[in-house]
């Protein structure tokens, strides 16, 4: 990433995603009291006073614990930290100085990197001067800020700016936004992790353990690539808990945020209707859609034919899947992962071509004398141009002189025509009927 990096840091349920939440400006990591509530790296996209940067929310850290998950949150923030141009280290006020904060500083000082201490929950001015105790953590003047009221983030964020390094070109080209969306512990972080290379999201065998929605970007072929890899959406029916929705209603904001989804299906448990309705929803928000059947290598019986055989049966269920590159891959053992990443470029692609209009209307008239539209009772329908008046999704119009008269089933002839005549493998197309004169 050509911005510069500021990881925050720091044990459990200190405030860092609130205080991450407050420094770029919106609630983007779920915040609640109960503690470990970040497990992953999460990034947002932060300005101040011109400075463009990258800020990176991690999980609680507990140093010597031996927990599955405190361990894959330890690694995980040991990463954040190596890559960090600047490290925020976030301790409570009112709880006081606590060991667990003193390990984590020794640890920092003994990364090189640079670090700020920020002593947060400091709300009222008389409760300031609880902050002078952490200057026994050796790693410099303590900042004092209120997360929840926003009291002091200014002062902080114009040191922060002031501690990164000098400015570098940015690059300019616009990213693809992919959401990896899919049912929990269908192997989603594990596909991310493997296409990037590294365990960038924590994953433990636990079912659903990543909660939020986690911006990382890569470059893959010179194209900025944005992952946003989510909690498994469930059932609405089957939340109960405010957390878990609310992670949910993050993932369908994903989807909503996305250029490319890309639907991970369980191989051995197969494409259930949870799934479908995932795929229909990325479908109809106009994003393009690849859907990769994980855990391939699970399957020992199958042959040439399983894999035909078994979209076709899904293409029956939800025809726009005829559309949609199927790949059946497997993060565990990294079959056909670059294939993965060639068809979201391919997708983002084909959700971007345009088509000029004399292009469109020879088309349009060789579906017209191929099959002419159905007539009704009084002027005969026609059908006099077209253009394509948007991209993302691609979207088509065409004028006619009785445009309520033409059939659903017409309109869906038009389209397949319009897919054949060019490449919109994954992306949905959009048709609009306007009458002659309106605008």
């Amino acid at each position: 990433m050509s911005k510069p990096t500021i990881a925050l840091v720091g044990r459990p349920n200190v405030g860092k995603s609130t205080l991450f939440n407050r420094l770029i400006g919106g609630r983007e990591a779920i915040v609640s009291d109960r503690a470990g509530t970040t497990r992953d790296r999460h990034f947002g996209d932060g300005t101040w006073n011109g400075r463009d940067f990258w800020l990176v929310d991690t999980g609680g850290l507990v140093p010597e614990s031996e927990e599955t998950m405190d361990k894959a949150i330890r690694a995980q923030v040991e990463r954040a930290v190596a890559e960090a141009d600047l490290v925020v280290l976030l301790v409570d006020g009112r709880d006081g100085l606590n060991p667990i904060d003193a390990d984590i500083a020794r640890r920092l000082r003994q990364s090189g990197r640079p670090v700020l201490l920020a002593v947060n929950k400091l709300d009222e001015l008389r409760e300031r001067d609880a902050r002078h105790a952490f200057h026994e953590l050796g790693i410099g003047e303590p900042w004092p800020v209120s997360a929840s009221s926003g009291s002091g983030t200014g002062d902080l964020l114009d040191e922060m700016v002031k501690l990164l390094p000098e400015r570098s070109a940015v690059e300019d080209e616009e990213g693809i936004k992919v959401a990896v969306v899919g049912r929990p512990n269908a192997g989603k972080s594990s596909l991310v992790n493997r296409l990037l290379g590294e365990e960038r999201l924590v994953v433990t065998p636990i079912a659903g353990t990543t909660r939020d929605a986690i911006d990382t970007v890569f470059m893959y072929h010179g194209r900025p690539i944005t992952f946003i890899d989510t909690a498994g959406l469930r059932r609405k029916a089957k939340v109960d808990d405010d957390l878990e929705f609310y992670s949910t209603i993050r993932t369908e904001r994903a989807i909503d945020r996305a250029d490319v989804c890309v639907l991970v299906v369980d191989a051995p448990r197969g494409l259930h209707n949870q799934d479908l309705r995932i795929a229909t929803r990325a479908w109809e928000r106009g994003a393009g859609l690849v859907i990769v059947v994980n855990k391939w290598d699970l399957i020992e019986e199958k042959d040439a034919n399983t894999a035909t055989r078994g979209q076709k049966l899904l293409v029956e269920k939800a025809p726009f899947l005829e559309h949609v590159p199927f790949i059946y891959a497997s993060a565990l053992t990294g079959q056909r992962a670059r294939t993965v990443l060639d068809a979201i470029l391919q997708v983002a692609a084909a959700r971007d071509r345009r088509i000029g209009t004399a292009e469109v209307n020879e088309v349009l008239q060789a579906l017209l004398e191929r099959n002419a539209p159905p007539q009704q009772a009084g002027e005969a329908v026609k059908l006099l141009y077209a253009t394509q008046i948007n991209t993302r999704p691609p979207t088509f119009a065409i004028v006619s002189n009785r445009p309520d008269d033409i059939p659903e089933s017409y309109q869906r002839y038009l389209v397949r025509g319009f897919r054949s005549a060019w490449d919109f493998k994954g992306a949905p197309l959009r048709l609009k009927l306007n009458r002659r004169g309106s605008r």
